[in-house]
């Protein structure tokens, strides 16, 4: 800076003060001496601001990592190059103790405060890993390229070790950890997601360490990029290495997958095959965390369930085998302890397993939302049946055992009365341009899983429709739930089907109740009807026992494409109160879904009036009666907490949480023999 004020100074002096020619030459002699300085201190000063420059551009590229890459919902998560190692200073290094349980609702809420700022705390406290630990393996040459990310390595003291393979120097290494459980020693191996090269290593780990279940917590693509090599076959068999392995079966949920193999090392052809099961979790989000903790603890049950009791380690990997898979092991862990000590060690827990791989956890999104889980479960703990017990739990539901007390079906509900309604993310549907749009005020579709429609040209506001995406049992966004269309949105809703290839429509009212207007009448009274750019044509009507059928015919005028929709049409639910018995209710049900297989299981549109009450109890019983039939369990309280959180008030009454249970009882007694529900 200096040098720029002396190099300025001087050259203003000159041009000021020097002799001029007219031309403004400078006369020669005694001012040639100046000149010359003048240029060396600015070529001098370009150079240095040069080099200046250069430096700061090297030193940014050496620290940008995931932290500085911000973005709406919190921190990226585990970048390709590197995967972010957060600076901590010693001195500000705290300790946590354990908490008891009772506190734990009461220590969540003062954590969460001011955007976590506690959380953040804690989380920044933690140590970053084994203050002796070295990586003198994963640092070999020869297994350098064996690591996905450079800086997310093994230590040599927990790594896992292969057997040496014959003429083959560095083939024991594996970029994988052992970790202890809460009580287990080695309960996991936490590994990185492999790489196209180090699959034959990640299976012959499997087959070595006598795993019988591999936990998946990331996709193999994410925001376009590679986050893990598909490490089975799609269907048949193949042989990674030494390791064959055959896909046996698969289903697919809404949350996760699982795929069933069978494994065999080819060299050891008399030795028994192996099965191998893997759970694959598909809905992490591509950052941030999952937006409810319901999906991973229901996960993770499962992932008990089918883990053999003798097996070896659990096998659990995300990408770099730090972020997700490190999450995944707290919460298992922590939810043991809260079983056998009634309190909960997140922070002494994380400090420990991170000397076994460091870094486990890798943002303070993941770190709160361990506490958030561990509060959902504690709050409301394992309410899945199995349908064998689904009448005794009735009957604890509906019966009393002291004066006075309040029936257990009307507590249960109560929880789900005091789910909080999130306002702040309803911005869109109570703008003013959109507030006239809404059948009732107090429901109004959330932003996050919105139904978007197409921006009309030059029309502001013209996206907005009051109806909300809701997850199935099998598919994220099965369903669309909305209200009913009133006069002014009735081109907005067949807009709606049109732009979303709906092909189901479910009326769970009539038009008219008690002498007020319920719904618009959206469909031809004869022939066909104009909506703006949409026609709609009566193909066909029929009545069954409980609902009426009509096959329309959708058309798009501008370009005259087509499109068949079958509109089911449930009678006999009162605006107030429940359907009289739930036979025709499991009719309906069954019919929506013959149709969806026929017509490719694009959203099925279910609606009422203010599509909350009577669709939200359609949408439950959907997704509840789907898991009876392929699962033989139940859980009425989560399916329905699950969907209040994707729409304010679904399955509004507890005569319509009641009837849930009701009906899954006709089914079971309708279908008694449940082995044949499949």
């Amino acid at each position: 800076m200096l040098l720029f004020l002396v190099a300025t100074t001087t050259s203003s002096n000159w041009s000021s003060n020097g002799n001029l020619t007219k031309e403004g030459v400078p006369s020669a002699g005694h001012h040639v001496l100046p000149t010359v300085l003048v240029l060396s201190l600015l070529l001098l000063f370009v150079a240095l601001l040069a080099w200046y420059f250069l430096r700061l551009k090297n030193q940014r590229k050496a620290v940008v990592t995931t932290v500085d890459k911000k973005i709406p919902n919190g921190i990226l998560d585990e970048q390709d190059a590197t995967v972010v190692l957060l600076p901590r200073s010693a001195s500000a290094i705290k300790h946590y103790p354990p908490l008891i349980v009772e506190h734990l609702e009461d220590e969540y809420r003062l954590r969460s405060a001011d955007d976590g700022k506690l959380f953040r705390e804690e989380y920044n406290s933690l140590p970053g890993g084994h203050a002796q630990g070295t990586y003198e393996e994963a640092n070999k040459d020869n297994n350098k390229d064996k690591n996905r990310y450079p800086n997310i390595l093994p230590y040599d003291h927990s790594r896992v070790v292969l057997s040496q393979l014959e003429g083959s120097p560095a083939s024991d290494y594996v970029n994988a950890s052992y970790i202890d459980g809460f009580t287990v020693k080695h309960k996991f191996i936490a590994a990185q997601g492999p790489k196209e090269d180090t699959v034959a290593d990640f299976w012959r780990m499997v087959w070595e360490q006598k795993v019988s279940t591999v936990v998946m917590l990331t996709n193999l693509k994410e925001r376009k990029e590679d986050k893990c090599y598909q490490y089975w076959p799609d269907q048949g068999c193949w042989t990674y290495g030494d390791v064959r392995v055959a896909v046996e079966d698969f289903t697919v949920l809404v949350d996760y997958t699982i795929r069933n193999f069978c494994i065999q090392y080819s060299s050891e052809a008399a030795k028994t095959p192996r099965p191998v099961t893997q759970l694959h979790f598909t809905s992490w989000p591509d950052f941030g965390v999952p937006f409810s903790p319901i999906g991973m603890l229901k996960f993770l049950k499962k992932v008990k369930a089918v883990n053999p009791q003798f097996a070896g380690p659990i096998l659990v990997h995300c990408s770099a085998g730090v972020g997700r898979t490190g999450t995944f092991i707290v919460i298992d862990a922590m939810i043991d302890m809260m079983h056998a000590e009634q309190k909960v060690d997140v922070f002494g827990f994380v400090s420990k397993i991170r000397e076994q791989r460091s870094q486990l956890i890798q943002t303070d999104m993941q770190y709160s939302f361990i506490y958030q889980a561990l509060l959902e479960y504690y709050l409301y703990g394992d309410t899945e049946l199995d349908v064998s017990s689904l009448e005794g739990h009735l009957h604890k539901l509906h019966n009393t055992f002291n004066q006075g007390d309040r029936v257990g079906l009307e507590e249960e509900f109560k929880k789900l009365t005091n789910m909080r309604i999130m306002k702040e993310n309803m911005r869109t549907g109570n703008l003013p341009a959109n507030m006239k749009k809404n059948r009732v005020l107090q429901i109004i579709p959330y932003d996050f899983n919105r139904v978007i429609l197409s921006m009309r040209r030059g029309q502001e506001f013209t996206d907005y429709v009051n109806a909300s995406f809701i997850d199935g049992y099998r598919q994220k966004d099965y369903f669309i739930a909305t209200q009913g269309p009133l006069q002014h949105t009735v081109e907005d809703f067949w807009r709606m089907v049109w732009e979303w290839k709906c092909h189901s429509i479910v009326m769970l009212t009539e038009l008219q109740e008690r002498e007020q207007d319920k719904c618009y009448q959206y469909w031809p009274a004869e022939e066909s009807q104009t909506y703006g750019d949409y026609s709609v044509g009566m193909k066909g009507d029929a009545s069954c026992d409980t609902y009426s059928l009509r096959d329309l015919v959708l058309t798009f005028l501008p370009d005259k494409q087509t499109r068949a929709i079958r509109h089911f049409h449930f009678h006999g639910w009162p605006e107030v109160g429940i359907p009289a018995e739930g036979r025709g209710m499991i009719d309906i049900i069954a019919a929506v879904q013959r149709q969806q297989q026929q017509s490719g299981n694009h959203p099925i549109v279910v609606h009422c009036s203010a599509g909350a009450g009577r669709t939200g109890t359609f949408i439950a019983l959907s997704n509840i009666l789907e898991r009876v039939k392929a699962e033989g369990l139940l859980d009425v309280f989560q399916t329905v907490k699950s969907l209040r959180m994707q729409r304010p008030h679904m399955v509004q009454t507890v005569e319509q949480y009641d009837f849930c249970y009701k009906v899954v009882q006709d089914f079971v007694d309708i279908f008694s023999d449940y082995a044949n529900f499949k």
